[in-house]
């Protein structure tokens, strides 16, 4: 076997191990943190998001767009509002489903929202 050969066989298994580790070690209830939850990922966080402000909504850019109202967003260790805007669906049928929060259990819990 090449050296080379030899080191990238050595550097997938480390890899490997690593990241088989890393899913075992999180418990299952939350995901990764911060804004790197995929969509209709649940995270931990230290609490409610406050009220949501007041936006108006402008008028359309153009026919197909669809109004994504403003939201709070949670950045890894505060709330983000994020404006609402227009947007295009990335396929025919997809549906926006915001982001939104909840308390289970005793905890504060955000679900990244995103288009289905």
């Amino acid at each position: 076997m090449k050296a080379s050969s030899h080191i990238k066989s050595t550097l997938w298994i480390i890899v490997s191990l690593l990241v088989g580790a890393g899913c075992v070690s999180q418990p299952a209830y939350t995901a990764a943190p911060g804004p790197y939850a995929g969509v209709g990922g649940e995270v931990v966080v230290s609490g409610p998001p406050p009220p949501a402000p007041v936006e108006a909504v402008v008028a359309s850019p153009g026919p197909g767009y669809v109004w994504i109202g403003g939201s709070w967003g949670w950045t890894g260790s505060r709330w983000n509002w994020e404006r609402g805007h227009w947007a295009r669906p990335p396929h025919p049928g997809a549906v926006w489903a915001p982001h939104h929060y909840y308390s289970r259990d005793g905890r504060h819990v955000w679900v990244r929202g995103g288009w289905h």
